[in-house]
Protein backbone atom coordinates (compact mmCIF):
# COMPACT_ATOMS: atom_id res chain seq x y z
CA UNK A 1 0.00 0.00 0.00
CA UNK A 2 2.86 2.18 0.39
CA UNK A 3 3.83 1.91 -3.16
CA UNK A 4 0.44 2.39 -4.26
CA UNK A 5 0.51 5.93 -2.11
CA UNK A 6 3.84 6.60 -3.34
CA UNK A 7 2.21 6.15 -7.00
CA UNK A 8 -0.48 8.39 -6.47
CA UNK A 9 1.84 11.23 -5.25
CA UNK A 10 4.05 10.88 -8.27
CA UNK A 11 1.27 11.05 -10.76
CA UNK A 12 -0.24 14.07 -9.28
CA UNK A 13 3.14 15.73 -8.98
CA UNK A 14 3.58 15.07 -12.43
CA UNK A 15 0.22 16.13 -13.87
CA UNK A 16 0.04 19.23 -12.49
CA UNK A 17 3.55 20.12 -14.68
CA UNK A 18 1.64 18.93 -17.83
CA UNK A 19 -0.03 22.41 -19.48
CA UNK A 20 -2.96 21.97 -21.20
CA UNK A 21 -1.48 23.03 -24.16
CA UNK A 22 1.25 20.67 -24.07
CA UNK A 23 -1.43 17.94 -24.09
CA UNK A 24 -3.72 19.55 -26.83
CA UNK A 25 -6.16 20.09 -24.49
CA UNK A 26 -8.52 23.45 -25.06
CA UNK A 27 -7.80 25.23 -21.80
CA UNK A 28 -11.75 26.86 -21.44
CA UNK A 29 -12.78 29.33 -19.13
CA UNK A 30 -10.82 29.66 -15.67
CA UNK A 31 -8.97 26.94 -14.19
CA UNK A 32 -8.10 25.50 -10.22
CA UNK A 33 -5.33 23.62 -10.44
CA UNK A 34 -1.80 23.98 -12.32
CA UNK A 35 -1.69 21.32 -15.28
CA UNK A 36 -4.06 18.94 -16.39
CA UNK A 37 -7.35 17.98 -14.12
CA UNK A 38 -7.98 14.20 -13.53
CA UNK A 39 -10.78 13.76 -16.04
CA UNK A 40 -8.39 14.99 -18.65
CA UNK A 41 -5.57 12.72 -17.74
CA UNK A 42 -8.15 9.79 -17.59
CA UNK A 43 -9.76 10.82 -21.16
CA UNK A 44 -6.23 11.23 -23.01
CA UNK A 45 -4.82 8.27 -21.39
CA UNK A 46 -8.36 6.29 -22.58
CA UNK A 47 -9.42 5.11 -18.91
CA UNK A 48 -12.24 6.13 -16.78
CA UNK A 49 -12.20 9.22 -14.61
CA UNK A 50 -12.81 7.31 -11.55
CA UNK A 51 -10.11 4.51 -12.04
CA UNK A 52 -7.28 7.03 -12.42
CA UNK A 53 -8.80 8.54 -9.55
CA UNK A 54 -8.62 5.61 -7.89
CA UNK A 55 -4.83 5.28 -8.67
CA UNK A 56 -4.21 9.15 -7.55
CA UNK A 57 -5.69 7.66 -4.08
CA UNK A 58 -3.67 4.84 -3.62
CA UNK A 59 -6.59 2.90 -3.63
CA UNK A 60 -5.77 0.79 -7.11
CA UNK A 61 -3.47 -1.27 -7.34
CA UNK A 62 -1.82 -3.25 -9.95
CA UNK A 63 -2.37 -0.99 -13.09
CA UNK A 64 -1.50 -3.04 -16.45
CA UNK A 65 1.57 -2.39 -18.50
CA UNK A 66 -0.61 -0.71 -21.12
CA UNK A 67 -2.63 1.67 -18.87
CA UNK A 68 1.22 3.24 -17.31
CA UNK A 69 2.54 3.14 -20.64
CA UNK A 70 -0.61 4.85 -21.71
CA UNK A 71 -0.38 7.77 -18.68
CA UNK A 72 3.56 7.81 -19.39
CA UNK A 73 2.59 9.51 -22.47
CA UNK A 74 -0.05 11.82 -21.82
CA UNK A 75 2.23 12.80 -18.26
CA UNK A 76 4.83 13.41 -20.91
CA UNK A 77 7.27 11.32 -18.81
CA UNK A 78 11.12 11.32 -20.01
CA UNK A 79 12.83 7.64 -19.81
CA UNK A 80 13.84 8.01 -15.97
CA UNK A 81 10.44 9.07 -14.49
CA UNK A 82 9.02 6.34 -16.86
CA UNK A 83 11.09 3.69 -15.66
CA UNK A 84 10.02 5.00 -11.83
CA UNK A 85 6.54 5.17 -12.94
CA UNK A 86 6.80 1.07 -13.44
CA UNK A 87 8.82 0.78 -10.29
CA UNK A 88 5.89 1.92 -8.14
CA UNK A 89 3.01 0.19 -9.50
CA UNK A 90 5.01 -3.19 -10.03
CA UNK A 91 7.78 -3.09 -6.89
CA UNK A 92 10.91 -5.75 -7.37
CA UNK A 93 11.04 -8.57 -6.02
CA UNK A 94 13.10 -8.33 -2.63
CA UNK A 95 16.60 -9.73 -3.58
CA UNK A 96 18.04 -11.94 -1.45
CA UNK A 97 21.20 -9.58 -0.77
CA UNK A 98 19.13 -6.91 0.34
CA UNK A 99 17.41 -9.42 2.86
CA UNK A 100 20.83 -9.65 4.79
CA UNK A 101 21.57 -7.19 7.78
CA UNK A 102 22.84 -4.26 7.48
CA UNK A 103 26.38 -5.20 8.94
CA UNK A 104 26.74 -8.10 6.86
CA UNK A 105 26.73 -5.72 3.67
CA UNK A 106 30.44 -6.22 1.84
CA UNK A 107 32.58 -5.30 -0.77
CA UNK A 108 33.67 -8.18 -2.82
CA UNK A 109 37.75 -8.53 -2.15
CA UNK A 110 38.02 -8.14 -6.12
CA UNK A 111 36.35 -4.72 -6.25
CA UNK A 112 38.64 -3.56 -3.11
CA UNK A 113 41.78 -4.59 -4.83
CA UNK A 114 40.34 -2.68 -8.37
CA UNK A 115 39.62 0.32 -6.19
CA UNK A 116 43.00 0.41 -4.84
CA UNK A 117 44.97 -0.41 -8.05
CA UNK A 118 42.87 2.73 -9.08
CA UNK A 119 45.56 5.16 -7.95
CA UNK A 120 45.20 8.49 -10.48
CA UNK A 121 41.44 9.02 -10.36
CA UNK A 122 38.72 8.93 -7.53
CA UNK A 123 36.43 6.31 -7.31
CA UNK A 124 33.64 4.32 -4.54
CA UNK A 125 31.22 1.86 -4.20
CA UNK A 126 27.72 2.88 -2.97
CA UNK A 127 24.92 1.00 -2.14
CA UNK A 128 21.27 1.64 -3.21
CA UNK A 129 20.94 4.47 -0.19
CA UNK A 130 24.11 6.21 -1.06
CA UNK A 131 25.75 4.35 1.48
CA UNK A 132 29.76 4.56 0.53
CA UNK A 133 30.82 0.43 1.02
CA UNK A 134 34.40 1.36 0.21
CA UNK A 135 36.58 4.20 -1.28
CA UNK A 136 40.20 4.85 -2.28
CA UNK A 137 42.64 6.95 -0.95
CA UNK A 138 42.17 9.81 -3.73
CA UNK A 139 38.09 9.72 -2.91
CA UNK A 140 38.64 10.35 0.54
CA UNK A 141 41.09 13.20 -0.13
CA UNK A 142 38.28 14.54 -2.96
CA UNK A 143 35.15 14.43 -0.57
CA UNK A 144 36.54 14.96 2.63
CA UNK A 145 33.33 14.66 4.72
CA UNK A 146 33.59 11.10 3.75
CA UNK A 147 36.93 10.35 5.77
CA UNK A 148 35.52 12.43 8.60
CA UNK A 149 32.37 10.07 8.84
CA UNK A 150 32.46 7.61 11.51
CA UNK A 151 33.03 4.27 10.86
CA UNK A 152 30.66 2.47 8.58
CA UNK A 153 28.99 6.15 8.46
CA UNK A 154 29.65 7.56 5.37
CA UNK A 155 26.91 8.71 3.33
CA UNK A 156 26.88 10.88 0.20
CA UNK A 157 23.21 12.27 0.58
CA UNK A 158 23.98 12.73 4.09
CA UNK A 159 27.28 14.41 3.17
CA UNK A 160 25.90 16.95 0.89
CA UNK A 161 22.52 18.19 3.27
CA UNK A 162 23.65 17.90 6.81
CA UNK A 163 27.83 18.69 6.47
CA UNK A 164 28.08 22.21 6.18
CA UNK A 165 31.40 22.25 4.16
CA UNK A 166 29.58 20.63 1.69
CA UNK A 167 28.04 23.91 0.45
CA UNK A 168 31.88 25.05 0.05
CA UNK A 169 32.80 21.74 -1.74
CA UNK A 170 30.17 21.88 -4.42
CA UNK A 171 29.98 25.50 -6.04
CA UNK A 172 27.06 23.97 -7.82
CA UNK A 173 25.31 22.84 -4.45
CA UNK A 174 21.72 23.30 -5.48
CA UNK A 175 21.95 21.16 -8.72
CA UNK A 176 23.89 18.30 -6.60
CA UNK A 177 21.17 17.99 -4.32
CA UNK A 178 18.38 18.26 -6.38
CA UNK A 179 20.44 15.23 -8.36
CA UNK A 180 20.85 13.22 -4.92
CA UNK A 181 16.94 13.72 -4.20
CA UNK A 182 15.97 12.17 -7.49
CA UNK A 183 18.28 9.95 -7.59
CA UNK A 184 17.56 8.45 -4.14
CA UNK A 185 13.37 8.79 -5.22
CA UNK A 186 14.47 6.74 -7.92
CA UNK A 187 16.34 4.06 -6.02
CA UNK A 188 13.37 4.06 -3.23
CA UNK A 189 11.11 2.31 -5.98
CA UNK A 190 13.58 0.43 -7.65
CA UNK A 191 14.61 -1.43 -4.22
CA UNK A 192 11.70 -0.78 -2.02
CA UNK A 193 12.71 -3.09 0.89
CA UNK A 194 15.80 -1.72 1.68
CA UNK A 195 15.37 -0.03 5.01
CA UNK A 196 18.14 1.59 5.79
CA UNK A 197 17.31 4.03 2.84
CA UNK A 198 13.78 4.90 4.37
CA UNK A 199 15.77 5.19 7.60
CA UNK A 200 17.63 7.91 5.77
CA UNK A 201 14.64 9.85 4.09
CA UNK A 202 13.20 10.14 7.38
CA UNK A 203 16.60 11.43 8.96
CA UNK A 204 17.13 14.22 6.24
CA UNK A 205 13.50 15.01 6.34
CA UNK A 206 13.68 15.72 9.92
CA UNK A 207 17.32 17.55 9.73
CA UNK A 208 17.04 19.51 6.66
CA UNK A 209 14.29 22.01 5.43
CA UNK A 210 16.01 21.64 2.00
CA UNK A 211 15.74 18.19 1.80
CA UNK A 212 11.91 18.17 3.01
CA UNK A 213 11.10 20.68 0.16
CA UNK A 214 13.11 19.25 -2.60
CA UNK A 215 11.82 15.20 -1.37
CA UNK A 216 8.25 16.82 -1.87
CA UNK A 217 8.52 17.87 -5.43
CA UNK A 218 8.42 13.93 -6.73
CA UNK A 219 11.62 14.44 -9.25
CA UNK A 220 13.58 11.97 -10.08
CA UNK A 221 17.03 11.51 -11.93
CA UNK A 222 19.22 8.10 -12.61
CA UNK A 223 23.00 9.92 -11.51
CA UNK A 224 24.63 7.14 -14.41
CA UNK A 225 27.06 10.17 -15.80
CA UNK A 226 27.76 13.72 -15.69
CA UNK A 227 30.40 16.58 -14.67
CA UNK A 228 30.66 17.60 -11.15
CA UNK A 229 32.20 21.10 -10.23
CA UNK A 230 34.51 20.96 -6.86
CA UNK A 231 36.22 23.73 -5.37
CA UNK A 232 38.54 22.66 -2.85
CA UNK A 233 40.60 23.43 0.07
CA UNK A 234 43.47 21.97 -1.21
CA UNK A 235 43.00 21.66 -4.70
CA UNK A 236 40.92 24.79 -5.89
CA UNK A 237 38.52 25.12 -8.35
CA UNK A 238 37.83 22.21 -11.07
CA UNK A 239 35.62 19.89 -12.93
CA UNK A 240 35.80 15.84 -13.25
CA UNK A 241 33.48 13.77 -14.68
CA UNK A 242 31.90 10.73 -13.30
CA UNK A 243 30.35 7.48 -14.62
CA UNK A 244 28.25 5.30 -12.33
CA UNK A 245 28.61 1.35 -13.34
CA UNK A 246 26.88 -1.32 -11.62
CA UNK A 247 28.62 -3.98 -9.96
CA UNK A 248 27.00 -7.47 -11.87
CA UNK A 249 26.41 -9.63 -9.31
CA UNK A 250 26.43 -7.69 -6.16
CA UNK A 251 22.46 -6.64 -6.12
CA UNK A 252 22.25 -2.41 -5.50
CA UNK A 253 26.08 -1.66 -5.63
CA UNK A 254 27.31 0.55 -7.85
CA UNK A 255 31.16 1.74 -8.66
CA UNK A 256 31.56 5.33 -8.86
CA UNK A 257 34.60 7.03 -11.04
CA UNK A 258 35.65 10.33 -11.73
CA UNK A 259 37.93 11.53 -14.26
CA UNK A 260 39.82 14.37 -15.13
CA UNK A 261 37.86 16.82 -18.10
CA UNK A 262 41.35 19.18 -18.50
CA UNK A 263 44.35 20.40 -17.40
CA UNK A 264 43.22 22.14 -14.77
CA UNK A 265 41.44 18.96 -12.89
CA UNK A 266 44.66 16.73 -13.70
CA UNK A 267 46.73 19.11 -12.01
CA UNK A 268 44.25 19.06 -8.88
CA UNK A 269 44.25 15.27 -8.37
CA UNK A 270 48.14 15.11 -8.35
CA UNK A 271 47.55 17.51 -5.51
CA UNK A 272 45.40 15.50 -4.08
CA UNK A 273 46.86 12.37 -4.53
CA UNK A 274 49.87 13.42 -2.35
CA UNK A 275 47.54 15.00 0.76
CA UNK A 276 47.17 13.39 3.90
CA UNK A 277 44.11 11.18 3.89
CA UNK A 278 42.49 8.49 6.29
CA UNK A 279 43.15 5.05 5.15
CA UNK A 280 40.60 3.06 2.60
CA UNK A 281 37.62 2.00 4.20
CA UNK A 282 37.69 -1.37 4.70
Amino acid sequence: MKQARELGRFLRSRRSHVTPEAAGVPALGRRRVPGLRREEVAGLAGVSTVYYTRLEQGRATNPSDAVLEALARVLRLDATERAHLHDLAHPPQRPRAESSPPGARRVRPDVRRMLDAMRAVPAYVVDPGMDVLAANELALALVPGLADAPAGGSNLARHIFLDTAARSLYPQWDEVARQTIGYLRFSAARHAHHSRLGHLVAELSARSPEFRILWAAQDVREKTYGTKSFDHPLAGRFDLAYETLSLPGDEGQSLVVFTAVHGTAQSALKRLSGSPTACPQR
